[in-house]
């Protein structure tokens, strides 16, 4: 036995490991103890086994348990898991957490293989168009290609707009002149203008404002002249003012249909686009002679009757008049003043009407109003009396005057009866009876009617009041 023993050590030599992992037990002392437990230690299953092949063994344990722990963090990254000395799956802190979104966003290889370093050089994946920095060069056209065009290799592309016909015409610039009759800014205008492809229908645009702005009031007519003056030059020329006009002159019969004064209408557009400079002066002489249209004879006529009142001193630029809101107050007082005289006069409710919409000052109503019962206060006849409760009741019913404008100038004379009653004695009595019927045809409430003040009677002496003189009271 200890001839096979040594035979066994000559050919598997003990290293000096072995012998320290030995001694360290502190067991035994003696050498033939030492070797007794090596051997006991290398048989496994009844075979001995030498320690060449159990560092295998262990090798390939802890090979195994890493590459399962690879494929564990490539499912499950951000857990940390670790190696033991053993070869045993350790979790801990040493790895720094990852989350499952930047996995997913990472290019590196997942199969454990290659360097570590990300796909194509970081120019594969889907949706990435090439390295990070890449300068790609113009691309050489290939001459041989079936699909070569010489006539496509120098062509460059443009964003092409359609011209608008008549139809899309009227669709498309109609509200645009609409807006501009509530902002009243031609910058925006032009620059509506200029992204469209108008081609031929340029020419159409001065016809359309104008036809538009006969049907409005005076101070979209004036916006109107002001539109054509800034478009000038920058839209439009001289020669599509004029086809404009041209046109207007001849569809007059037709635009009478609508507007019964559009002849004198347009003729005031004409004479102010001449003293705009937008039109020649030899543009209305060019028709003398050669007109059979009477309404197109009678704008031109009323045109150069307006031009010859220019060069005489009148101002063809103010012939419209400005916005109700833009006139001075005292201008706007006058001009009501006017109205009621000429109502007295004629007896037109219809004309008054539109006279006092032509001011366009909803918002000053009361001062009509007021100026109403100052003029039926002020006058001697039943005349007057009458003619202004028929008209104040012609207004309040169709709603030209609302209820809060018509109480508001009642609530004014209220205020200033006792300065009116200076030099009007008889103020307190009219104005009594003004009230009452003004109530009893539904103009103002009773409300309204209950505020309104009496002068009180006079009394100097009473026989209950023992001879104490009374205080006029108003």
């Amino acid at each position: 036995m200890a001839t096979d023993c040594a035979a066994w050590l000559n050919a598997n030599p003990v290293e000096a490991e072995d012998l320290s992992d030995s001694f360290a037990s502190g067991e035994e002392d003696n050498g033939g103890s030492v070797i007794a437990n090596k051997n006991i230690n290398n048989e496994i299953n009844g075979n001995w086994v030498s320690s060449s092949s159990n560092s295998i063994h262990e090798a390939r344990l802890k090979a195994k348990a890493k590459r399962r722990l690879r494929k564990n963090s490539s499912r499950d990254s951000g857990r940390g898991d670790s190696l033991s000395d053993n070869g045993d799956a350790v979790r801990g802190t040493t790895v720094a957490p990852t989350s499952p979104k930047s996995k997913l966003l990472d290019r590196k290889s997942r199969l454990g293989k290659g360097r570590g370093l990300p796909k194509k050089g970081g120019a594969g994946g889907k949706g990435v168009w090439g390295r990070s920095g890449e300068v790609y060069e113009p691309e050489q056209v290939d001459e041989k290609d079936p699909n070569y065009d010489e006539a496509q290799e120098n062509c460059v592309y443009e964003t092409v707009v359609p011209p608008l016909d008549e139809r899309d015409f009227e669709k498309t610039v109609t509200p645009i002149v609409q807006e501009y009759f509530e902002h009243a800014d031609t910058n925006e205008v032009a620059e509506l203008l200029a992204e469209l492809n108008l081609g031929p229908m340029k020419s159409e645009v001065p016809s359309l404002a104008v036809s538009l702005a006969l049907e409005a009031k005076a101070s979209q007519r004036e916006l109107t002249s002001r539109l054509l003056a800034d478009l000038c030059g920058s839209i439009l020329s001289r020669g599509d003012m004029e086809s404009s006009f041209d046109k207007l002159l001849q569809e007059l019969p037709d635009l009478v249909l609508d507007t019964p004064g559009a002849p004198q209408l347009v003729g005031q557009f004409i004479a102010r686009t001449v003293s705009d400079q937008i039109l020649s002066k030899s543009y209305i002489e060019g028709y003398k002679g050669r007109v059979d249209c009477e309404y197109a004879r009678a704008a031109l006529d009323r045109a150069a009757v307006l031009l010859k009142m220019n060069l005489g001193g009148l101002r063809i630029d103010n012939q419209w008049g400005s916005g109700g809101g833009q006139r001075p107050v005292t201008q706007l007082i006058k001009g009501m003043n006017l109205l009621l005289k000429e109502y007295i006069l004629s007896g037109d409710s219809k004309e008054a009407e539109r006279c006092l919409k032509d001011l366009e000052v909803p918002h000053f109503h009361h001062e009509f109003v007021y100026e109403a019962i100052v003029m039926v206060l002020e006058s001697k006849g039943e005349k007057t009396f009458k003619m202004v409760l028929q008209l104040l009741k012609s207004l309040s019913s169709s709603s030209v005057i609302t209820v809060d404008q018509m109480k508001r100038g009642y609530e004014r004379v209220y205020m200033d009866i006792a300065e009116i009653n200076i030099d009007v004695p008889r103020a307190y009595f009219i104005l009594e009876q003004t009230v009452d019927k003004s109530f009893s045809m539904g103009i103002i409430d009773v409300k309204l009617r209950d505020l309104c003040p009496c002068r009180g009677r006079k009394r100097f002496v009473s026989e209950g009041d023992g001879g104490v003189v009374k205080i006029e009271s108003y």
